[in-house]
């Protein structure tokens, strides 16, 4: 049985999933917070660098801040994006008004910035704010094998 490795994006503890039953929404280990069920999870400096170096799922990471009007009228789109993705892919947020030294690392230049990870490695980011389907294209594009 294959299991996946999955940071918690509460606890940022490491977990390791069987693939079989990431669509059961496995919880963490350690806090019991949910690790895969489809919800939008908001990171900070430990989580976020965590799942980007340790996830074997691939991760897309919202970058946005409170004031950007976009990036709050892009939310609810990411939101339907993440269930339409999830168990393959998890989507989460990062707040770079305070985080702007992991926005400054990850090269983000303007928001609401989209950013494929997988296995460690950026695989293709995306400008501005996008509708649900598009978002869902984008990453079904970008891991094609």
């Amino acid at each position: 049985m294959e299991a996946v490795k999955l940071a918690c994006a509460t606890c940022g503890q490491m977990n390791r999933v069987p693939r079989d039953r990431l669509s059961a929404a496995p919880k963490c280990g350690s806090c019991g917070e949910p690790l895969d069920d489809g919800r939008v999870h908001e990171l900070d400096r430990l989580s976020h660098d965590k799942a980007v170096r340790g996830d074997d799922l691939p991760l897309l990471v919202d970058y946005w801040a409170p004031w950007c009007g976009p990036c709050r009228a892009m939310a609810p789109e990411f939101a339907k994006a993440a269930k339409a993705l999830a168990p393959e892919v998890r989507l989460a947020r990062l707040n770079t008004e305070d985080h702007p030294d992991i926005a400054g690392r990850a090269r983000i230049q303007g928001i609401p910035a989209l950013v494929l990870y997988h296995r460690g490695r950026e695989v293709a980011r995306l400008a501005g704010a996008r509708p649900a389907a598009q978002i869902a294209d984008f990453v079904r594009q970008n891991l094609r094998p």
